[in-house]
């Protein structure tokens, strides 16, 4: 598995621990991540690279949430499976916020997360919102750009 791969699989799973329990991320985000980090073996990169998508997902979940919402089309964010949820969240962030990563890139990372972690039917329904708002973001799906 690659490094990038890694990293969006560890920012999943700390985004989906604080929709459990959202006060700890809230409270001492930095705290929240030291913590999540202990028992984790990853490398300097991953975890660099894990934190940036989660410190950079929870900053914009407000507007993340609210895209979902208007791409689901009325399903209440609350009835999405946690997981698929999250893989959203972290997804929408990459493909808005992250001009370093292709959309594309960002789209099938989360198919393929969401089928590791979810159900069967995840990955064609993360598939469907991400490609709806895939077609809203002013910037080539298959190009990064170049800093």
């Amino acid at each position: 598995m690659g490094k990038r791969r890694q990293a969006r699989e560890f920012a999943v799973q700390f985004l989906f621990q604080g929709d459990f329990n959202p006060d700890c991320h809230k409270s001492d985000m930095d705290e929240a991540i030291r913590l999540f980090w202990e028992d984790k073996e990853a490398t300097d990169d991953v975890k660099r690279f894990a934190t940036e998508l989660i410190q950079g997902t929870i900053a914009h979940q407000n507007q993340i949430d609210e895209l979902i919402r208007k791409y689901t089309e009325n399903w209440e964010l609350n009835r999405i499976a946690a997981v698929d949820r999250n893989v959203l969240r972290l997804a929408l962030y990459e493909m808005l916020h992250r001009t370093d990563v292709p959309p594309v890139v960002s789209i099938n990372e989360g198919v393929d997360i969401a089928k590791k972690f979810s159900t069967a039917e995840s990955g064609k329904f993360v598939n469907g919102i991400l490609d709806r708002a895939r077609k809203d973001i002013p910037r080539d799906a298959r190009t990064a750009a170049k800093n």
